[in-house]
């Protein structure tokens, strides 16, 4: 599971690829350059989401949503299962 260290840190390799200053990240995303720097070197505790959302999306880092299950089977799973000893795997 990635935590706030690692999105700034994420968020500061996209920064330094495009090479975008965090003067300019902050102008281009309403967080100040103290913020940034602070979540890009660990910190920071504690940030708001829709601050974190604006600056990946400045960078070009996109976020998506899976779904967590620790280890517990799918339905996908289960089916599979079914089916091989159906068939006699």
């Amino acid at each position: 599971m990635i935590d706030l260290n690692d999105l700034g840190n994420e968020i500061k390799n996209a920064r330094n690829q495009r090479k975008l200053a965090r003067e300019k990240l902050a102008k281009l995303s309403g967080v100040s350059r103290a913020r940034i720097e602070a979540l890009e070197n660990g910190r920071i505790s504690d940030m708001g989401f829709k601050r974190v959302l604006t600056l990946m999306n400045v960078v070009g880092l996109d976020f998506q949503l899976t779904t967590f299950n620790n280890k517990r089977p799918t339905l996908e799973d289960i089916m599979e299962e079914e089916d091989a000893a159906r068939l006699g795997r």
